[in-house]
């Protein structure tokens, strides 16, 4: 499967290796905009993988900014990933975490957090960028009750992986021969990928739900 923003075409050409090619739907959050790409009609996951949205990118003028009020969550966990900009994350649980790009926070809702996502106001008196993902993996049966938490991992904690002239970091789960230090309840892989034109990189095949997201670019599958 592939998952692309718009405007941007996929892929080059296609085999039967690619099962459902995605559109993203645009989706107000309140002052900004982000790509829904999961659910969708035609597949509501992959994998753990329930929702998938990118972030802008997205410019705020001085005064301006992310506020995503507070709002509760139940039964899965939030993925935040970002390439540019910050994001204040607050929660029940008093957690106060700014999210930069290249670190990961992994909130689990389970039986039930409540969490709010703003621009810090040293941000916003200044104006600011803003890029991203933020994905959400629901929990497996007899996880979905269980206690809530937050665990941040800075950049510096994930694996990078160097591979066909591809550098790769391994956010989540296991791939490659490496594992990401991020605890999750699911078997699975998230991998941020950087290649140049003429590089090939295999999709490693542990998992029988897999999918591309290109952030930017185009690629042959």
């Amino acid at each position: 499967m592939s998952l692309q923003p718009c405007n941007e075409p996929v892929c080059e050409e296609m085999t039967g290796a690619v099962e459902l090619v995605i559109e993203p739907r645009p989706k107000d959050l309140g002052g900004f905009e982000v790509r829904r790409i999961l659910p969708t009609a035609r597949r509501k996951m992959v994998g753990p993988f329930i929702f998938f949205d990118h972030i802008g990118p997205a410019e705020f003028a001085a005064g301006q900014g992310v506020d995503v009020r507070p709002h509760p969550h139940i039964g899965l966990a939030t993925v935040t990933y970002l390439f540019e900009g910050e994001i204040l994350h607050r929660d029940s649980l008093g957690c106060v975490q700014a999210i930069r790009p290249g670190a990961v926070n992994w909130m689990t809702a389970g039986r039930g957090i409540v969490h709010s996502e703003r621009t810090a106001d040293e941000l916003r008196e200044t104006g600011s960028a803003l890029h991203g993902i933020q994905s959400w993996v629901a929990l497996p049966l007899g996880a979905e009750e269980c206690d809530p938490d937050f665990t941040h991992y800075s950049a510096e904690m994930l694996p990078i992986i160097e591979k066909d002239r591809a550098t790769m970091r391994l956010i989540a789960g296991t791939a490659f021969g490496q594992t990401a230090p991020v605890v999750t309840k699911s078997p699975l892989y998230y991998l941020e990928l950087r290649a140049s034109a003429d590089c090939g990189v295999p999709i490693p095949p542990e998992h029988e739900d897999r999918a591309i997201y290109v952030v930017d670019g185009s690629l042959s599958v």
